[in-house]
């Protein structure tokens, strides 16, 4: 039944032709097309903080709907799809990789140098634009949770970005939380474009069911400032960036005070024919102190609570500080426009080595493609 609605969508929206209104508003067929494959091999049995697997598979996501370009310069666009997504070796029959509906309301208008854009329903997350630090979103979420259902406004100039959104993550239930993030992440360049200052951050409430009661506050800030002296230097790539990661977490039921976890974080980043280093260097406290706490109903908080890389949890010494580094070793060619390949292999430190990496990753992006069509999602 699911499929037969899909199709029949599909079916529908393509059959609408291009017109134009009699005050100049042009209407046609829009569409969205993504794949996105991922090899992941895990390796990490020196490490207590997560168990060594391998993430092996594919999605596909397939949108359509209506273009409204605006006398004005707007652009409006109804699109709906389907989020299909396969983890290779797994059993699931053919009903189990539709995994979500993609339902959206996007709207885009420039004024002046600003170019301002709003999205509303259930979004892709690389709508997101921001400078978010692994320790706010894991490769893991990235990868199995791409959307977001709520809104998101994003600001750019030609030296600045801002965005700020919301994630509506999980309606009241019996045994189902209520969750929900505000977020939002921005930066300006400065000096030529040689050095930058930014933030990232999110209130996450990780509120009760029904069954359990019982409400976690977590926000997390990152200001930072950043130094780009590639064009300098001549290289594709080549920066630092220092930044401080503050925390401010409260499991109201079961602890009933404020705890802040914090720490700084540099990152050195150099790239040349296609072939990068990233080394993030991270030094503070356990950034997941309720990670294996468990609330009333005896579930443990998890990943469901924190949304970052769990090595920032920190093998602490005497001084209540650890230290995470993670270095990543790649190879990116660029194939072509539409298509994004990369190579790498991610190495993790946590006062001693923590495991390693093997990721292949492929992104294949359609609408791109086309003559005279550009994606305008983003």
């Amino acid at each position: 039944m699911k499929r037969t609605l899909f199709a029949i969508l599909f079916v529908f929206v393509s059959a609408i032709p291009a017109w134009a209104a009699t005050d100049g508003t042009k209407v046609s067929f829009d569409y969205d097309l993504d794949f996105d494959f991922r090899f992941d091999n895990r390796e990490y049995s020196a490490s207590g903080f997560y168990p060594s697997m391998t993430v092996f598979g594919a999605r596909l996501t397939p949108a359509a709907g209506i273009r409204i370009d605006g006398t004005d310069g707007s652009v409006h666009r109804l699109m709906a799809g389907v989020d299909i997504m396969k983890d290779f070796g797994s059993e699931a029959v053919i009903g189990d990789v539709f995994r979500e509906l993609v339902l959206y309301y996007q709207w885009k208008k420039s004024f002046g140098r600003t170019d301002m854009t709003l999205a509303a329903g259930i979004f892709p997350r690389s709508f997101m634009g921001g400078n978010y630090s692994t320790a706010f979103f894991s490769d893991s979420l990235a990868f199995y949770d791409t959307n977001l259902e709520g809104l998101i406004l994003k600001f750019s100039r030609p030296s600045a970005y801002y965005e700020v959104g919301c994630d509506w993550m999980g309606q009241k239930g019996d045994s189902r939380r209520e969750r929900f993030m505000i977020f939002s992440s921005g930066e300006a360049s400065l000096v030529q474009d040689f050095l930058k200052l930014g933030y990232s951050g999110y209130m996450y409430h990780f509120a009760g069911s029904r069954e359990v009661a019982g409400v976690v506050d977590n926000i997390l800030l990152n200001p930072y400032i950043g130094l780009d002296l590639s064009r300098l230097s001549g290289l594709q790539d080549l920066s630092a960036t220092l930044g401080w990661l503050q925390s401010f977490q409260n499991d109201r039921r079961n602890i009933g005070r404020y705890t802040f976890p914090h720490g700084g974080e540099l990152t050195l980043a150099v790239r040349n024919w296609n072939v990068g280093m990233e080394n993030r260097l991270f030094y503070g406290t356990d950034m997941m102190p309720y990670y294996d706490r468990t609330d009333a109903g005896g579930c443990k908080y998890g990943n469901r609570l924190y949304f970052g890389d769990p090595f920032f949890r920190v093998k602490r010494g005497g001084s209540g500080m650890g230290l995470y580094d993670r270095l990543e070793l790649y190879y990116e060619p660029r194939i072509a426009s539409f298509l994004t390949l990369k190579v790498s292999a991610v190495f993790h430190f946590n006062e001693g080595y923590s495991g390693w990496q093997q990721v292949v990753s492929l992104k294949f992006d359609l609408p791109s493609l086309m003559s005279g069509h550009k994606s305008s999602r983003h």
